[in-house]
């Protein structure tokens, strides 16, 4: 089953919301400093007491003015009052404000205020932040953080922060987010729309609006264009104006739970995008734009795909090199392939190259653009059909398939076509084989960059792990009672144990793995096939001794011999967004033993059987006694990778019982 993807709403403010949206017109008095000690009292308010920290209030504001440029800007004010509960909501006292910059423009910030409360003696003591504190740091050359943390923060305090920041880049109209980590008593966003803009509008989450209202007024907006050396110009311009007015009270914390890609794909939030601008006698003026013209334009940008188009020629020699031996198309890419990921460090994500094809093969580094790209490259050097693909990564959330947000996209990797199968790549990871993905990849919609630029959708759904483990148990050739354990991992968990035996060593793994067994079981002999050939899955062989065999009159034996679920996953008693598994599963296990000599069963496990969810999912556990062998079989099995939040309380007692069969053991006794 696919992920639910986030509720798409076009508002193009000139048509009436649903009624059922409308509420009373609440309104929330919150003035900069002005704190009584009242406002220290929460304990009449509705928020989960175990939390760190909560926002009284959280407010903001959009809105559209002419500028001395001959266009609008766009003003956006916040004004936050946040109490303080504990230590681990000192990070609520840390401000990051991300701006936008590009050329020589740049989003200005400005009234800046903040300042700590406490209540000393009955009365209200402020701390203001000094304009020293703030701090300012460039991420890249289209974004940097003002930042700063608020001075003298301890447990109950009350802090409260207000800023404006005014752009010029009317795309960037700014988003608000309801709900995050921490409770909110009070979350309020207005924008004041002028008609000549329309967006559209993303809204997501579960949470419904308290109060949801729109009013639409008139007004004037002068623009003046600059004159040069002559008379600046004038404008006026007069048109209807759109209120539109969001408030969600008393929203919970949406926490991360275990299988969780990104919080920012669940929390209720508004986003919008600029899809066209359109001012009095004038042609409409298309802004997003639709695939094709999105992949036109990334295909000629010089930090994309221009350089794609190039000979390239100064890869000549060394691919002759790679390729020399190649019989055909598919042969020469298998090769280039394995040459950039075993040769190549990537440094981080992204989807622009940061650096020139030519110095990423120098320098052997670069980010996943770099890499990928220059693979591509490399691949369209020998006439092989080579693409780019966009996609977000699991931790970055949903893109939108509608829509070129390119904004959501923050990856690249290379889809290759030889006679008519497609095959992905992503040579950043090493010892990752040809034609598989990174986990990270599997997020939904992705979007070829190509003169037809084609949807993919790399669902987690359609990765299938698959791991099969068998353990016999009795006597050897000289009448020794012995074990062996055979596994043949899944791919990804083969991935994994690959890469931690390049890091760790292979006596350091196995040594590991036999410190998690009791001094009564010893391992051995550990091998693994098909290390070296990353498109195989492994296979791990050891041999187990069981070392109390014969001294004890009573043994213990937990027939999964550490390969079963101990814990579950799914603590919370509640989930209010999916699980998203990052693949499906199916995991056999099988053990034979024979019983050893002057031994008798004293107690087994009962044998199990249970579905999840109408075929979902399904668990057995078969366990029989033939005369003097225990025969026993485990099979876990989930369909799927993704489940909605209403599945969740099946999916956490269905793990509970897995936990509890896998823990459960055999019992033998020495016969009187």
């Amino acid at each position: 089953m696919k992920k639910t993807a986030p509720v798409l709403l076009l508002v193009i403010f000139f048509f009436l919301l649903p009624q059922s949206y409308l509420a009373a017109q609440d309104k929330l008095s919150l003035k900069f400093g002005k704190i009584t000690a009242a406002d220290f009292d929460l304990s009449k308010q509705n928020f989960d007491s175990s939390a760190s920290g909560v926002y009284i209030a959280d407010i903001g504001s959009s809105e559209f003015e002419g500028n001395s440029k001959g266009r609008f800007s766009l003003v956006f004010k916040r004004h936050a009052r946040i109490k303080i509960l504990k230590k681990d909501g000192f990070d609520l006292a840390s401000v990051e404000i991300p701006l936008y910059t590009s050329g020589n423009s740049e989003e200005k910030l400005s009234s800046i205020k903040a300042a700590t409360y406490h209540l000393e003696n009955g009365n209200v003591v402020a701390t203001k932040l000094e304009e020293s504190g703030i701090f300012k740091d460039k991420i890249n050359k289209n974004l940097i953080v003002k930042k700063f943390t608020l001075p003298a923060v301890k447990e109950g305090c009350i802090i409260e922060f207000a800023y404006t920041i005014t752009s010029d880049f009317l795309f960037n109209l700014q988003p608000w987010q309801f709900q995050g980590r921490y409770p909110r008593l009070w979350s309020e966003y207005n924008v004041s729309m002028p008609e000549f803009f329309n967006y559209v509008f993303l809204s997501q989450g579960s949470n419904k609006f308290n109060i949801n209202t729109r009013k639409e007024t008139r007004g004037s907006f002068t623009v003046v264009e600059p004159g040069g050396a002559s008379a600046n110009s004038y404008y006026k311009l007069d048109g209807r104006i759109t209120d539109s007015r969001w408030v969600m009270k008393n929203v919970p914390a949406l926490k991360e739970e275990p299988f969780t890609t990104s919080l920012q794909n669940h929390i209720s939030k508004i986003e919008f995008q600029l899809s066209e601008v359109r001012y009095p006698n004038t042609v409409p003026q298309n802004i997003m734009g639709n695939w094709e013209k999105a992949s036109e334009e990334l295909l000629k940008h010089e930090d994309f795909g221009a350089t794609l188009s190039k000979n390239n020629n100064w890869l000549d020699d060394e691919i002759k090199n790679i390729t020399n031996t190649s019989k055909s198309k598919l042969e020469k890419a298998q090769k280039i392939y394995a040459y950039v990921r075993d040769n190549f460090t990537c440094t981080n994500n992204g989807m622009y190259l940061t650096t020139s094809l030519k110095n990423t093969f120098k320098t052997r580094n670069g980010s996943a653009a770099d890499i990928n790209l220059l693979l591509i490259a490399m691949l369209k050097h020998e006439d092989i059909q080579a693409d780019p693909v966009l996609l977000s990564t699991r931790e970055h959330g949903y893109t939108h398939e509608i829509y070129p947000l390119l904004d959501r996209f923050n990856y690249v990797i290379a889809k290759v076509i030889d006679n008519d199968q497609a095959y992905f790549l992503d040579a950043t990871k090493p010892k990752l084989g040809f034609n598989y993905l990174p986990i990270k990849c599997y997020n939904g919609h992705s979007r070829i960059i190509s003169a037809d630029p084609q949807p993919v959708f790399l669902d987690a759904d359609s990765v299938k792990e698959w791991k099969t483990t068998l353990v016999n148990f009795g006597k050897d050739e000289k009448g020794k009672y012995v074990g062996s354990l055979t596994s043949n991992l899944g791919y990804y968990e083969s991935l994994s144990m690959r890469e931690k035996l390049a890091e760790k060593g292979k006596d350091n793994v196995f040594k590991s793995m036999k410190s998690s067994f009791t001094d009564n079981i010893e391992l051995s002999d550990f091998q693994i096939d098909s290390l070296a050939t990353y498109e195989k899955p492994l296979a791990i062989k050891y041999n187990i001794k069981l070392n109390n065999i014969g001294t004890e009159n009573i043994l213990y034996i937990n027939p999964m011999f550490g390969e079963g679920y101990k814990d579950n996953y799914f603590k919370s008693a509640e989930r209010a967004y999916p699980v998203e598994m990052p693949y499906t599963i199916d995991e056999t296990y099988v053990m034979n033993m024979f019983i050893p000599e002057g031994y008798e069963v004293d107690e087994l496990p009962k044998s199990t059987k249970v579905a999840l969810n109408e075929g979902e999912g399904y668990f057995e556990y078969i366990m029989v006694k033939n005369e003097n062998m225990i025969q026993m079989r485990s099979r876990v099995q989930l369909k799927k990778a993704n489940f909605f939040a209403e599945d969740y309380e099946g999916l956490r007692g269905f793990f509970d019982l897995i936990v509890k069969k896998h823990n459960e053991q055999i019992v033998l006794k020495k016969k009187k």
